[in-house]
């Protein structure tokens, strides 16, 4: 067993970290939907809308969807874009955009990595990313990634899990993370991957600190709102 293989994936870096991740992914596809529901007491859709109600898109617009999964922010931004509008979500985890072909999300989907976007400069109105950027491999080349793709006024935003600023819902929230998520990621025979999730989440920037990072990288104007009791962050930034 190599170094890289026996350390979790939120001690890894780069390529190493990269390719652990797209198989975690891979391998919990089939029950990622369900789990997401269960875990956010079926409010991630109205997360994802409020995210895009920062965005002030019109119709027509051009919307990347970063680490998309199974497509769930796709809906609420073709509700908003319209059909003159496009939707393109990339995923480096093939299974998670063959099940968003599957379910209809109302996109077009693309594999490929945040970190190296393959699309041209300035070829988008927003960014989104929802429960995504803990998980890329280098955070910095990916804003860095999600700026230049924007054009100028352009906004990103995303959406993630983040631990309660006051001390009883952060110490509630961290019992969460530590047992309860584990224990239901048990239940479908998936404990490693789902101690991965709530531990990316202690070992991430909070939304503050992201905030921060992506003004380094020429983002400006960064709004930060919390929700389910601080328990999710969105973080907008415009270009």
């Amino acid at each position: 067993m190599s170094r890289a293989a026996s350390r979790p994936p939120w001690e890894l870096s780069g390529d190493a970290k990269r390719e652990r991740v797209r198989s975690l992914f891979a391998a919990i596809t089939p029950t990622y939907d369900l789990m997401n529901s269960v875990m956010s007491l079926r409010l991630h859709h109205r997360w994802r809308r409020a995210a895009v109600g920062l965005l002030h898109l019109e119709p027509g617009a051009r919307v990347l969807d970063l680490c998309c999964g199974t497509g769930d922010f796709a809906f609420p931004l073709r509700q908003v874009v319209g059909a003159a509008g496009v939707v393109v979500g990339l995923d480096f985890a093939e299974p998670m955009l063959k099940r968003a072909r599957a379910k209809g999300a109302p996109m077009t989907p693309a594999l490929g990595d945040a970190c190296a976007i393959p699309f041209a400069d300035a070829s988008f109105d927003a960014v989104t990313v929802g429960w995504g950027l803990r998980n890329v491999p280098d955070l910095d080349a990916s804003l860095a990634e999600a700026r230049r793709v924007l054009k100028p006024g352009g906004r990103l935003v995303s959406v993630d899990m983040a631990l309660p600023k006051a001390a009883i819902p952060r110490a509630f929230a961290m019992l969460v993370h530590r047992a309860f998520i584990p224990a239901l990621g048990a239940l479908v025979g998936r404990r490693q991957e789902y101690t991965y999730l709530p531990r990316s989440t202690q070992e991430f920037d909070s939304p503050e600190a992201l905030a921060e990072r992506m003004e380094r990288h020429g983002f400006r104007n960064p709004v930060i709102r919390r929700l389910f009791m601080g328990n999710i962050a969105i973080v907008r930034v415009e270009r």
